[in-house]
C-alpha cells in the first residue's frame, strides 16, 4: 500500500534532517543533548523517584551508587531533583518559545502585510515593548501575582516581555517579501489574502522562524532560572533555579559540601543551552536549501 503524498514528504524531510544533523559533528552532538535532556524532562521523573521527606540521618552524602550525585542539606537525592526540575524547565521553556514565536508572528505579518494606520499602531505598541528592560518588567509581572504559577501561566509571562524584538524582525522580513514578484502575481491571480500570507509567504519565512523558535527556549530557560533564583516566584516545585537559591542561601559559596548541589544545576543549564546553540547549526541548514547548496 502506498503511503499517502503528505507522509511520504514529511518522511523525506525527517530523513533530511537527520542527515543533516549526521553530517555536522557539532549539530549532532548538540541534538543528542537536546534529545537527552527532553527523556530526562519526559521519563524521568517516572524513573526516578524523589522523596521529598528530609532525611537528616543522610545529610551531605558524597555520590554513590545509591544517590548518583550524592544528597542535599536535607538529606534529599539531588540527581532526582535535577531530573524532576527538568520537567518544569523545558515545559516553560518550550511553552515561551511557542507563545513568543505565535504573538510575534501574528502581529509581525498583520503589520507588514496590512500596512497603514494598523501598521503605526502595532509598530507604537512594539517599540514601547522594546524600549522598556525585559528582565526588571519580567520581576515585576512576576512578583505582584502572590499565588503559586502553573509552567503555562509562568510561560505567559515571560513572553509577554519577549516578543517585541522578533515581532519588528518579522515585520521587515514580510515587507521585503511582499515586493517580490511572486506575491505581485498571486495578487494578479486573485487569490486571498488567507492564501497569500499562509501559503507564500510564511513558507519563506520559515527558517526564520525555526532559528528564532530555537533562541527563545535558550532565553526563557535563562529566563525563569533567573526568576527562580532571585525569588521573584514562589518555590512550588523542584527547579534548577530554586536549586541555586537554596544552595547559595544555606552557604553553598564557602562550605564544599553544597558544591555539589550548587554545581549541578548549574553544569545542566550550561550543557542544555550548549545543546540549543549547538543544534541551530543544522536547523539553519535543514530549512534554508540555499546553504545546503553551497
Amino acid at each position: 500500500m502506498e503511503l499517502p503524498l503528505g507522509v511520504r514528504r514529511l518522511l523525506s524531510d525527517v530523513l533530511l534532517a537527520l542527515r543533516i544533523i549526521k553530517k555536522r559533528k557539532s549539530s549532532l552532538v548538540g541534538f543528542i543533548i537536546v534529545v537527552a535532556f527532553t527523556l530526562m524532562a519526559t521519563i524521568g521523573p517516572i524513573v526516578v523517584p524523589f522523596d521529598r521527606t528530609p532525611n537528616v540521618s543522610k545529610r551531605f552524602l558524597p555520590p554513590s551508587f545509591e544517590h548518583p550525585l550524592g544528597t542535599d542539606y536535607a538529606g534529599r537525592d539531588i540527581f532526582a531533583q535535577i531530573v524532576h526540575g527538568s520537567r518544569d524547565v523545558l515545559t516553560v521553556a518550550f511553552l515561551t518559545a511557542l507563545f513568543t514565536v505565535i504573538i510575534a508572528l501574528t502581529v509581525g505579518i498583520f503589520s507588514g502585510y496590512v500596512g497603514g494606520k494598523i501598521d503605526a499602531a502595532l509598530m507604537g505598541v512594539t517599540n514601547i515593548f522594546m524600549i522598556i528592560p525585559r528582565f526588571p518588567l519580567l520581576v515585576i509581572i512576576a512578583a505582584s501575582i502572590p499565588r503559586v504559577l502553573s509552567p503555562v501561566e509562568v510561560a505567559i509571562i515571560i513572553s509577554i516581555v519577549g516578543w517585541a524584538g522578533l515581532a519588528r524582525a518579522i515585520r521587515s522580513q514580510v515587507l521585503a517579501i511582499k515586493e517580490t514578484p511572486f506575491i505581485e502575481a498571486a495578487k494578479c491571480l486573485g487569490l486571498s489574502r488567507f492564501h497569500i500570507v499562509f501559503r507564500e509567504i510564511m513558507p519563506n519565512l520559515m527558517p526564520y522562524i525555526a532559528m528564532n523558535l530555537v533562541l527563545s527556549i535558550i532565553g526563557a530557560i535563562y529566563a525563569q532560572v533567573g526568576l527562580f533564583f532571585i525569588g521573584a516566584l514562589p518555590f512550588t516545585t523542584v527547579n534548577w533555579g530554586i536549586m541555586i537559591n537554596i544552595a547559595i542561601s544555606q552557604g553553598a559559596l564557602i562550605s564544599p559540601k553544597l558544591w555539589i548541589y550548587l554545581l549541578s544545576p548549574i553544569v545542566c543549564i550550561i550543557l542544555l543551552e550548549t545543546g540549543f546553540i549547538l543544534f541551530l547549526h543544522a536547523l539553519e541548514e535543514i530549512f534554508n536549501p540555499r546553504i545546503r547548496e553551497e
